[in-house]
């Protein structure tokens, strides 16, 4: 069997996409203000100009499994390097606001068949002691991605006036490199298997990413797939499938990861230390500070996602968003603001650790092969309506409620994620996928 290194290279690949998502997502922070004046958008136009990216997430989340499916893994991912590169040419070319907005549209919608794809073809092609660390360099990626565009921004925004379209259009240089990198990985042999029925051609897929040590391995496996896609429900619809508990598992665990508000300490940093009277520091402590703190947790988490599991890693993570969002709450409602800049990295640092690495992960695990697309799409889904909604309505909760107030409920809603970590979630580390199938009662 050849090197494990064409694994690990194949899943790097894979994941670059993540790195995309995330420079493609906080990149608008260097140059919404720009474009507002260029165009002299009004409140209404600019929020539109700002959000379009995050609808044409939505749409790519929802429709992501059909080509997933369809055409493939690795045709997908082809396909969502080039929507990422249209869109970072055109952004940087656009002439007036509605080309803007189309064009960060097709950015978004990139965004959002990315997160179906790229963690589920990560998940297929790994071993299972190995699933969590290398589907959990997607989620790294997206945070590197974020750091990396805020530094760019920095990098760039000496240029002048038209800086914001170089800012923009940076991006096209790794979004091509990513598609050509996407024509060296191979297959998901689970595809291969469970959708086009082609034994030899997984076969060939498993020998070149060492998916086992030995022939007698390889053959055990690629019958143990067969018996799993033969087993589970060939329905193409997924809620005709026999898949509830998969099902609600993913829609809550994308649910939760909005409910925590990360979304709103992301976006609204500035916002948020404004209100305890640290407003000329909200630049360095979103863009730089809260940028690396979620850098370096992530990698704890990757670190520990294979060793502890991922259902460990929830209960690390939901009891530090409790406490941390807890202190928050006290923080507003007793004027103690000097702990709020501490506690928000706090927050960063649960949530990079556990819901942060978790999430794809997980959810790229507990649907079956043949469903296994179309499963990721709704938990995909459900993560972005919810943070769309999360990111359209948070400014009204801190007008109409305190502070203290909207710390408190996230904080409610962790306490209920802890419940239902205890009492809900399996434990997926180590064990295959198709094993991981019958024990969820699928097979």
């Amino acid at each position: 069997m050849k090197s494990r290194s064409a694994l690990f290279t194949s899943a790097l690949i894979a994941a670059l996409g993540g790195f995309l998502f995330g420079f493609d997502t906080a990149v608008i922070s260097g140059v919404e203000q720009r474009v507002q004046s260029l165009w002299e958008l009004g409140d209404l136009v600019h929020g539109l100009a700002l959000s379009a990216a995050l609808w044409g997430t939505v749409l790519g989340s929802v429709i992501g499994s059909f080509p997933t499916d369809r055409f493939g893994r690795k045709p997908t991912l082809m396909g969502v390097g080039l929507l990422y590169f249209v869109s970072a040419v055109w952004s940087g070319l656009a002439w007036d606001e509605y080309s803007f907005m189309i064009a960060r549209f097709l950015g978004g919608v990139g965004v959002g068949v990315s997160t179906v794809a790229a963690p589920l073809y990560i998940a297929e092609i790994a071993p299972p002691r190995l699933r969590g660390r290398l589907t959990g360099l997607y989620q790294f990626n997206i945070v590197l991605g974020i750091l990396i565009a805020y530094l760019s921004n920095a990098a760039l925004r000496p240029l002048g006036d038209d800086a914001w379209r170089w800012m923009l259009g940076v991006e096209g240089l790794p979004a091509l490199l990513y598609t050509l990198a996407c024509f060296a990985i191979p297959e998901s042999p689970r595809w291969l298997i469970a959708v086009r029925g082609d034994r030899d051609a997984a076969a060939r897929v498993l020998e070149r990413v060492g998916g086992a040590e030995t022939e007698q391995e390889a053959s055990d496996k690629l019958d143990a797939i067969a018996a799993a896609a033969e087993a589970e429900s060939h329905s193409h619809n997924l809620w005709n499938a026999g898949l509830g508990k998969p099902i609600l598992l993913a829609f809550l665990i994308a649910l939760f990861n909005q409910l925590s508000g990360i979304n709103a300490v992301l976006y609204f940093a500035p916002r948020i230390f404004e209100l305890t009277g640290l407003g000329s520091q909200a630049a360095f402590l979103q863009s730089t500070g809260l940028g690396l703190v979620n850098l370096v947790f992530t990698l704890v988490g990757l670190a520990l996602i294979d060793k502890l599991g991922r259902r460990t890693l929830l209960y690390v993570g939901s009891v530090g968003y409790i406490v941390s969002l807890g202190l928050c709450s006290w923080a507003f409602a007793t004027e103690n603001f000097a702990i709020v800049p501490p506690c928000l990295f706090a927050f960063i640092a649960a949530h990079a650790v556990g819901q942060g690495a978790v999430i794809w992960v997980f959810i790229s695990e507990i649907f079956p092969n043949r469903h296994r697309a179309a499963g990721a799409s709704l938990g995909s889904a459900t993560h972005w309506v919810a943070a769309a909604v999360l990111t359209l309505v948070f400014p009204k909760m801190v007008t109409l409620f305190a502070p203290s107030a909207v710390f408190g409920f996230f904080a409610a809603m962790m306490v209920l994620q802890l419940l239902w970590v205890w009492r809900m979630v399996p434990e997926t580390k180590d064990v295959p996928l198709e094993e991981l199938q019958r024990e969820l009662g699928i097979a």
